[in-house]
Protein backbone atom coordinates (compact mmCIF):
# COMPACT_ATOMS: atom_id res chain seq x y z
CA UNK A 1 0.00 0.00 0.00
CA UNK A 2 1.38 3.41 -0.89
CA UNK A 3 2.25 6.14 1.60
CA UNK A 4 -0.56 8.29 0.19
CA UNK A 5 -3.13 5.50 0.73
CA UNK A 6 -1.87 5.02 4.28
CA UNK A 7 -2.25 8.74 4.88
CA UNK A 8 -5.73 8.98 3.35
CA UNK A 9 -7.26 6.08 5.25
CA UNK A 10 -6.73 7.80 8.60
CA UNK A 11 -8.62 10.91 7.58
CA UNK A 12 -11.98 9.27 6.85
CA UNK A 13 -12.18 5.54 6.07
CA UNK A 14 -10.40 4.49 9.29
CA UNK A 15 -10.80 7.68 11.33
CA UNK A 16 -9.77 6.76 14.88
CA UNK A 17 -12.68 8.46 16.61
CA UNK A 18 -15.54 8.32 14.12
CA UNK A 19 -14.86 4.88 12.60
CA UNK A 20 -12.61 2.85 14.91
CA UNK A 21 -13.82 4.39 18.18
CA UNK A 22 -10.24 4.63 19.47
CA UNK A 23 -8.82 7.28 21.74
CA UNK A 24 -12.15 8.16 23.29
CA UNK A 25 -10.75 9.03 26.76
CA UNK A 26 -8.77 12.05 25.57
CA UNK A 27 -11.40 12.80 22.94
CA UNK A 28 -14.20 13.17 25.44
CA UNK A 29 -12.04 14.72 28.16
CA UNK A 30 -10.46 17.65 26.33
CA UNK A 31 -12.94 18.67 23.64
CA UNK A 32 -14.68 21.38 25.61
CA UNK A 33 -13.52 23.79 22.91
CA UNK A 34 -12.24 23.68 19.35
CA UNK A 35 -8.89 25.07 20.50
CA UNK A 36 -8.42 22.29 23.07
CA UNK A 37 -9.37 19.67 20.49
CA UNK A 38 -6.93 21.12 17.99
CA UNK A 39 -4.13 21.29 20.56
CA UNK A 40 -4.62 17.72 21.76
CA UNK A 41 -5.00 16.46 18.20
CA UNK A 42 -1.78 18.08 16.99
CA UNK A 43 0.13 16.89 20.06
CA UNK A 44 -1.18 13.37 19.46
CA UNK A 45 -0.22 13.58 15.79
CA UNK A 46 3.35 14.49 16.72
CA UNK A 47 3.60 11.61 19.20
CA UNK A 48 1.98 9.19 16.75
CA UNK A 49 4.36 10.04 13.90
CA UNK A 50 7.46 9.95 16.13
CA UNK A 51 6.43 6.71 17.84
CA UNK A 52 5.63 5.08 14.48
CA UNK A 53 9.06 6.06 13.13
CA UNK A 54 10.96 4.70 16.14
CA UNK A 55 8.88 1.50 16.36
CA UNK A 56 9.28 0.90 12.64
CA UNK A 57 13.06 1.42 12.84
CA UNK A 58 13.38 -0.90 15.85
CA UNK A 59 10.79 -3.50 14.82
CA UNK A 60 13.34 -6.18 14.00
CA UNK A 61 15.35 -5.80 17.21
CA UNK A 62 12.57 -5.57 19.81
CA UNK A 63 11.92 -9.05 21.28
CA UNK A 64 8.27 -10.12 20.97
CA UNK A 65 8.02 -10.76 24.71
CA UNK A 66 8.64 -7.10 25.60
CA UNK A 67 7.32 -5.21 22.60
CA UNK A 68 4.26 -3.67 24.34
CA UNK A 69 6.28 -2.30 27.30
CA UNK A 70 8.91 -1.01 24.85
CA UNK A 71 6.19 0.69 22.79
CA UNK A 72 4.80 2.32 25.94
CA UNK A 73 8.24 3.64 26.91
CA UNK A 74 8.73 5.04 23.40
CA UNK A 75 5.29 6.70 23.46
CA UNK A 76 5.79 8.05 27.00
CA UNK A 77 9.13 9.55 25.98
CA UNK A 78 7.56 11.54 23.16
CA UNK A 79 4.62 12.54 25.36
CA UNK A 80 7.11 13.94 27.87
CA UNK A 81 8.70 16.03 25.13
CA UNK A 82 5.28 17.35 24.07
CA UNK A 83 4.24 18.03 27.65
CA UNK A 84 7.36 20.06 28.33
CA UNK A 85 6.78 22.07 25.15
CA UNK A 86 3.08 22.68 25.83
CA UNK A 87 3.15 23.22 29.59
CA UNK A 88 1.59 26.66 29.24
CA UNK A 89 -1.56 25.48 27.45
CA UNK A 90 -3.04 23.42 30.28
CA UNK A 91 -4.26 20.59 28.07
CA UNK A 92 -3.91 17.31 29.94
CA UNK A 93 -1.17 15.90 27.70
CA UNK A 94 -0.51 12.71 29.77
CA UNK A 95 -3.78 11.41 28.34
CA UNK A 96 -1.82 10.78 25.14
CA UNK A 97 0.22 8.03 26.84
CA UNK A 98 -2.93 5.98 27.45
CA UNK A 99 -4.42 6.72 24.06
CA UNK A 100 -5.02 3.29 22.56
CA UNK A 101 -4.78 4.83 19.09
CA UNK A 102 -1.04 5.35 19.44
CA UNK A 103 -0.29 1.99 21.01
CA UNK A 104 -2.61 0.30 18.54
CA UNK A 105 -0.92 1.86 15.52
CA UNK A 106 2.52 0.98 16.91
CA UNK A 107 1.47 -2.64 17.40
CA UNK A 108 -0.73 -3.18 14.34
CA UNK A 109 1.09 -1.07 11.80
CA UNK A 110 4.51 0.43 12.55
CA UNK A 111 5.91 -2.78 14.03
CA UNK A 112 5.19 -4.60 10.77
CA UNK A 113 6.13 -2.03 8.12
CA UNK A 114 8.92 0.25 6.95
CA UNK A 115 9.49 3.84 7.98
CA UNK A 116 7.77 5.63 5.06
CA UNK A 117 4.46 3.75 5.35
CA UNK A 118 4.66 4.22 9.14
CA UNK A 119 5.06 7.97 8.66
CA UNK A 120 2.12 8.05 6.22
CA UNK A 121 -0.01 6.04 8.65
CA UNK A 122 0.98 8.21 11.62
CA UNK A 123 0.34 11.45 9.79
CA UNK A 124 -3.01 10.33 8.36
CA UNK A 125 -4.29 8.78 11.58
CA UNK A 126 -3.03 11.76 13.56
CA UNK A 127 -4.63 14.36 11.32
CA UNK A 128 -7.85 12.34 11.22
CA UNK A 129 -7.80 12.28 15.02
CA UNK A 130 -7.10 16.03 15.07
CA UNK A 131 -10.01 16.65 12.71
CA UNK A 132 -12.33 14.60 14.90
CA UNK A 133 -11.26 16.39 18.08
CA UNK A 134 -11.53 19.79 16.43
CA UNK A 135 -15.04 19.09 15.10
CA UNK A 136 -16.23 17.65 18.41
CA UNK A 137 -14.69 20.56 20.32
CA UNK A 138 -16.18 23.08 17.90
CA UNK A 139 -19.69 21.60 18.26
CA UNK A 140 -19.42 21.57 22.05
CA UNK A 141 -18.02 25.11 22.20
CA UNK A 142 -20.54 26.47 19.71
CA UNK A 143 -23.59 25.12 21.51
CA UNK A 144 -22.11 25.29 25.02
CA UNK A 145 -20.97 28.90 25.03
CA UNK A 146 -21.92 30.35 21.65
CA UNK A 147 -18.31 30.84 20.60
CA UNK A 148 -15.93 29.25 18.12
CA UNK A 149 -12.21 29.47 18.81
CA UNK A 150 -13.11 31.99 21.50
CA UNK A 151 -14.97 34.32 19.13
CA UNK A 152 -18.58 35.08 20.00
CA UNK A 153 -20.86 34.03 17.14
CA UNK A 154 -24.28 34.77 18.58
CA UNK A 155 -23.62 37.92 20.61
CA UNK A 156 -23.90 38.61 24.31
CA UNK A 157 -27.56 37.54 24.43
CA UNK A 158 -26.78 33.87 23.68
CA UNK A 159 -27.92 31.74 26.62
CA UNK A 160 -25.14 29.15 27.15
CA UNK A 161 -26.18 25.50 26.93
CA UNK A 162 -23.83 24.40 29.71
CA UNK A 163 -24.58 20.71 29.29
CA UNK A 164 -22.53 20.74 26.10
CA UNK A 165 -19.32 21.79 27.86
CA UNK A 166 -19.84 19.36 30.73
CA UNK A 167 -18.82 15.67 30.44
CA UNK A 168 -22.28 14.41 29.40
CA UNK A 169 -22.18 16.92 26.54
CA UNK A 170 -19.15 15.13 25.13
CA UNK A 171 -21.12 11.89 24.85
CA UNK A 172 -24.17 13.64 23.39
CA UNK A 173 -22.13 15.56 20.80
CA UNK A 174 -20.11 12.46 19.86
CA UNK A 175 -23.31 10.44 19.43
CA UNK A 176 -24.87 13.11 17.21
CA UNK A 177 -21.70 13.38 15.11
CA UNK A 178 -21.48 9.61 14.73
CA UNK A 179 -25.11 9.54 13.63
CA UNK A 180 -24.46 12.29 11.08
CA UNK A 181 -21.39 10.47 9.74
CA UNK A 182 -23.30 7.20 9.42
CA UNK A 183 -26.03 9.04 7.52
CA UNK A 184 -23.43 10.59 5.19
CA UNK A 185 -21.91 7.14 4.59
CA UNK A 186 -25.29 5.62 3.77
CA UNK A 187 -26.09 8.46 1.37
CA UNK A 188 -22.68 8.12 -0.27
CA UNK A 189 -23.26 4.40 -0.90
Amino acid sequence: MSVVKEFNKGIWRENAVFKLMLGLCPTLAVTTSAENGLGMGLATTFVLICANIVVSLLRKVIPAQVRIPVFIVIIASFVTVVQLCMEAFGIFIPLIVVNCLILGRAEAFASKRGVLPAIGDGLGMGLGFTLALFVLGAVRELFGSGTLLGLSLFGADYPPFLLMILPPGAFIALGLLLGAMNKLESLRK
